[in-house]
């Protein structure tokens, strides 16, 4: 990604940090998925990690993709605006802080060049004129737009044109991907622009997302179905196991294969 990011205000911080007395709390607001994402990092501050997927099927979490490199933000992790409860230690996601969100987050809508995908997300072909607004304060800030439907005006600033192909010197990071709802609600300063998209190389961070093979991309979307209420959960290590039972998350050593 190419997000431009800025600094967190001290209102923005203190409204994200709200509740943190019930920090590691049971929180059942995904009670009903049935499918999650989960990718794990050795600390904060590592910028790859591991992904794996699971399916709930009779009260149990059962393992569909085994252990799976993946790239991240090039500065870590740090908590972010999702499903989950605000939590105490570790940095927290801000603009500009190259980190990718921590935290349990529903999927959204697929995206791609091309016009049609095979998942049964809602899937967005992008055109040359799509952008996603990583300007905080703007009407449109961290939403995919066409600026032929809300004006250029309306994503004046934006450093994320959505065909990276054509905008980026043939750039195939986002020929298939996913939106991560990291920040739905728009908080000014509190990150956006937030996917799972394709990988540049094994080696190469993102500016937020989670980037992967197209191999491992492919299989994601052919597994997600919205009405499983798929989500997405990354943390690191620690965290993962600190808040597990309570937060009713795989257990990943005693995964079924």
């Amino acid at each position: 990604m190419t997000v431009c990011f800025r600094t967190l205000g001290l209102l923005t911080f203190a409204v994200m940090l709200a509740g943190v007395a019930h920090a590691g709390a049971a929180d059942s607001s995904w009670r009903n998925a049935r499918q999650m994402i989960v990718v794990t990092t050795s600390d904060w501050n590592a910028d790859h990690g591991e992904l794996r997927a699971y399916e709930r099927r009779g009260g149990a979490w059962l393992e569909v993709v085994t252990p799976t490199p993946v790239t991240m933000g090039k500065s870590g992790a740090g908590w972010g605006l999702g499903l989950s409860a605000p939590q105490t230690g570790g940095p927290v996601k801000r603009e500009g802080d190259n980190r990718s969100p921590a935290g349990v987050f529903h999927i959204g809508e697929a995206f791609g060049y091309a016009a049609h995908a095979a998942t049964a997300l809602p899937y967005r072909a992008l055109t040359a004129t799509d952008y996603c607004m990583d300007v905080s304060g703007a009407a449109q800030y961290n939403r995919i737009v066409d600026a032929n439907v809300v004006g250029l005006e309306a994503v004046k600033g934006s450093s994320e044109p959505m065909r990276r192909d054509l905008h980026a010197n043939g750039d195939q990071r986002y020929r298939l991907g996913f939106v991560i709802e990291h920040n739905a609600q728009a908080t000014p300063q509190g990150g956006s622009c937030i996917f799972a998209h394709l990988w540049k190389s094994p080696t190469d961070a993102t500016a937020g997302c989670t980037a992967m093979t197209p191999a491992l991309m492919q299989k994601l979307l052919a597994w997600l179905k919205p009405q499983e209420h798929p989500v997405f959960v990354l943390l690191p290590q620690a965290e993962y196991e600190r808040l597990r039972a309570s937060w009713q998350l795989p257990a990943l050593a005693e995964a079924a294969r």
